[in-house]
């Protein structure tokens, strides 16, 4: 399953957050039939577990940026992919809103039905806990991949992003960048 922005920019607005998610399974951008019974009791049971019930009926212009990402990761899972691909999945979020997917995304790597994720991102203050491999590149190549613990180090990352980086870990897990 993808989330991806190049995804969000094909939907057309008037479809609500239920016919987006609904359009998951069977890979469709913008639904041209109504969802089968059995897959529209699934999506509003997909959009609750993304507390997102309360806005199934909105149209998708209407849904905040927060809002349209985990319609999106609804709309993936929709499918029953055996892994979920977050491509930049944070883009275009306020802070309040990070915080919220980012606790929304660990929700859902917490239950052993949802596959595997992959996160592509810049921003290392977006990998949680939920994560345990990375891989880092520069220009194309892989500089390091492996555990977190081993490939998360400043001297990586700052050859990735060629600039002279510190990084530092809190206790809960999460990363972040420092200046050196």
């Amino acid at each position: 399953g993808l989330v991806s922005s190049s995804v969000k920019r094909m939907i057309q607005p008037g479809f609500t957050a239920q016919e987006i998610v609904a359009s998951g399974k069977g890979a469709v951008i913008n639904p041209w039939h109504e969802a089968a019974p059995a897959d529209a009791a699934h999506t509003l049971d997909l959009l609750a577990d993304a507390d997102l019930s309360a806005i199934a009926d909105r149209p998708w212009e209407l849904l905040s940026q927060g809002e349209r990402q985990r319609v999106l990761i609804c709309r993936a899972l929709m499918a029953n992919p055996r892994l979920l691909i977050l491509d930049e999945p944070c883009s275009g979020l306020d802070p309040v809103a990070r915080r919220r997917f980012l606790e929304y995304l660990e929700q859902t790597a917490a239950r052993p039905d949802d596959p595997p994720m992959v996160l592509v991102t810049h921003h290392v203050e977006e990998i949680t806990p939920a994560f345990t491999h990375a891989l880092v590149l520069k220009q194309g190549r892989v500089l390091a991949s492996g555990p977190l613990d081993q490939v998360m180090r400043a001297d990586l990352l700052s050859d990735a992003f060629g600039e002279t980086l510190g990084l530092e870990r809190s206790p809960t897990g999460r990363w972040r960048l420092v200046e050196e």
